[in-house]
This record gives C-alpha cells, structure tokens and sequence, in this order.
C-alpha cells in the first residue's frame, strides 16, 4: 500500500495555507546573529569555511557572514569566507550586518573591493517606541542616518537589505516612515524582525501584510523578508507564517543558536518545509551542519531535539520496536519503517531508526540488534541480554551488550552453554 493510504494527513484538510507561487529563499544568521549567544565560543575560520560549505550544499541561498564593524578579527574572517565564496564559485551570496552607521560600512565596502566579492549590506535600526526612547533618538535622527548609510552604501556598489529590529513592537507611523525612506533611497530588500520574540503567529502575518502594502505604495521592486527569534518558542511557526502571508526570504541558524534564547532553528526550518512539500532542498547533509555547528560552538544537542537529537530516530519501547522491526521486514523500502511511528522520515536527512535494547524493551529488541550486526541470536543469548535488560535502569550500550556476547562465547568454548 502506498503512504498516501496508510496515512490520513489531517494537516490538509479544511482550511489549508497554498504552497507559495515563488521559491522561498533562506539567509543563514549562523556565523553572525548566532554568535551573539552568550554561551557558545565563536568557531575557527577552519570550521566557519566547513560551515559555509553545507549551507551551500543545502541549497541556502546567502548567509549573512560577519559584522565587520566589530573589530580586525572580524573583518579577517569575513575576508577569508568572502574569497571562500568567490574562489570556489559557491552559489550561496555574502551579506555583512552593520548598524546605520558609515564606520560600520566601510569595512564591508573595503573587503567586497578587496575580494571582488558582492556584499550585501544588512543594515539595522531600532525601530520600536520602548528602543528610541531608550536610546533618546528622534524620528529625524533616525531617518538621516538611514539615508546617510544607504547612500554611503550604494555610492559603494554594495546591495542593501535595511533592517528594523523589534519591528514587532513599532507603531504603523515608524515602520512606513522608516522603510519609505530605505525604498526611497534605493535598498534591494526590507526586513520584518521579531528581535525580542514578542510576536505570535497571527501578529507576524499583520505585520507582513502591512509591509507589503508600504513596499505596494512606493511602486518598487523591493523584496521582504522575516528574521525571527526563539523568546516565546513561537519563532519556528512565526517564520512559516511570515511566508504564508507573503515573504520572499526567512531567516534563522543552524541549531536556532542566537543571543538569549536563539533564532529560527534553520535546520527545523528546513525539514518542516521539505514535508509541507514547499522545497525541494537536499537534506541529506543537515546532521553534519547541525553536528559541526553544535562542536565548533561547544554546545550540546539535547537528546530529544527533534530531528537531530540522538533520541529522534531511537526507540528501545518493546511495542514501539516490535512494530518497526514489523514494517521494516513488510516493505523492501525503508519508508513504512521510516512513517509508523516518527512524523519526520530519517531517511530524508541521511539517518535511520534505532532500535535499542533496555527495561522496556521486549525479546525482539535483542534478536533485531543481534541480526542487524550478523550476530546470531541463539536462545540462550538472547535470553541473557534481555535478562541484563531488565536489570538495568538505562538502555544497554554497545560495550554492555559486546560484554555479554563475549562472556557467552567463553561459556560456550568451556561447554557450559551452547553456542
């Protein structure tokens, strides 16, 4: 039988969002936003450049690569991935943040020229009341910097994406003031930003429907995109919103690392728009980016991460496994296996279930794992793993389970046991 019969998929029935018309385009924040976590130290070059390489291969169309306003060792590493894309004709584009400010935009102006490398220039202001009032900026203040930057920027050749933080929280007066002088002064795209993860769903599809009437009303070809954060655990839905209701480009990180509680996770993004069937992106290699990421970082994947913690695809339920080890022997595909008891096929990102051998766990948990690695399952060893089994409080591991095969082969040279 074929999935589409076994599987009664309620999320497309009734009232369902269309799969957009235009291609959904990705802007990875890992090597930028992302490393303002408090928590994570910042990766080698070495590592950075491996990075680089799997957001390109997982068909991410640019990554925003450094802030080089910050400091030389900045502006070094966004030197060596600039000539990384150029030399090695990557298809993934470069952007740089910098604040509305020309000190932070001559350094990416002086490394696009020095590469020969086109730099986006991903510029951002604060734009809510509770951010200007902080801050003691006027509304004149701010729409000169942003003319001043923009202009500074264009004189340059650099491609501008101009960027409202907390956009979420600004009055409608503000953001159509603010993005009708970025239109007016010749930016290639305007960005929505959830900065502090105020925003539920509903509140990102008014937003963005709001900014694209402002974009509607200038006449110009002005693209939109979503950069979302993680403060409410809404970012991963917000940004699926935000392209329902009409953005051309979303934004998040490899893992949803970021400052305070992180970004969109792009690795989640990936993987739920590949199921909606809204991309065809090759997931394969996204372990690999999440695992390099997470290391290169020194931060851990909790185990029940979807996708890509270690418990994702493993089971060591007697009921649950005895049921994939059921499918895996019905079909000679590995998708029944893959859909009986997971939402998110393994094999789509370059894994597979895992069946595992502790407390809960029945007799065909230790004759599967005994077959799978051409051990035979003979009565007596499996009799004795599963005895260890239930007497242990944890799953079994690899070394455990090896130890009593061993013992049980001594046994069996000594004629105390059959082998």
């Amino acid at each position: 039988m074929t999935q589409h019969e076994l599987i009664y998929d309620w999320n497309i029935q009734g009232a369902t969002p269309e799969k957009p018309r235009k291609r959904i385009e990705f802007d990875d924040e890992t090597l930028r936003d992302g490393m303002q976590s408090p928590t994570i130290k910042s990766p080698k070059i070495g590592d950075k450049i491996k990075i680089l390489h799997l957001m390109n291969d997982l068909g991410i169309d640019s990554a925003d690569i450094g802030l080089p306003g910050a400091g030389p060792m900045v502006v070094e590493d966004v030197t060596v991935l600039a000539r990384e894309i150029c030399n090695n004709k990557l298809n993934i584009r470069a952007s740089c943040a910098a604040r509305t400010v020309i000190t932070d935009i001559a350094p990416i102006s002086d490394i696009s020229q020095k590469t020969g490398m086109p730099i986006c220039v991903d510029m951002f202001i604060g734009s809510s009341t509770i951010r200007s009032y902080a801050e003691n900026w006027s509304m004149e203040r701010m729409l000169k910097n942003t003319e001043d930057s923009i202009r500074f920027a264009r004189k340059n050749n650099l491609p501008v994406m101009y960027v409202t933080e907390d956009t979420t929280r600004a009055h409608p007066e503000t953001i159509k003031a603010l993005y009708k002088c970025a239109i007016e002064n010749g930016v290639d795209r305007i960005c929505v930003c959830d900065t502090v993860g105020h925003a539920t769903p509903y509140g990102i599809i008014n937003l963005i429907r709001f900014v694209q009437n402002i974009i509607k009303e200038t006449g110009a070809e002005v693209k939109l995109d979503f950069h979302g954060h993680s403060d409410r655990g809404l970012a991963l839905p917000n940004t699926i919103a935000a392209i329902i209701a009409g953005a051309d480009r979303v934004h998040g990180c490899g893992h949803g690392i970021g400052e305070r509680c992180g970004n969109t996770p792009m690795d989640l993004l990936l993987v739920n728009l590949k199921l909606m069937g809204w991309i065809d992106n090759p997931l394969t290699r996204l372990p690999e980016y999440c695992e390099l990421i997470c290391n290169a970082c020194d931060i851990p994947i909790p185990c029940n991460y979807p996708v890509m913690g270690k418990d994702a695809f493993r089971t060591a339920t007697g009921v649950h496994a005895a049921t994939i080890i059921k499918a895996l022997k019905k079909e000679t595909d590995v998708w029944l296996a893959d859909a009986v008891y997971s939402g998110v096929p393994a094999s789509m990102v370059g894994l597979k279930q895992n069946i595992e051998i502790g407390p809960m766990s029945g007799k065909s948990n230790v004759i599967f794992w005994l077959e799978e690695r051409n051990i035979n399952p003979t009565p007596e060893l499996v009799e004795m793993v599963f005895d260890q089994a239930k007497r242990s409080s944890t799953i079994l591991s690899e070394d455990e389970i090896n130890s009593i095969i061993v013992g049980m082969f001594r046994k069996a040279r000594m004629g105390l046991v059959e082998a």
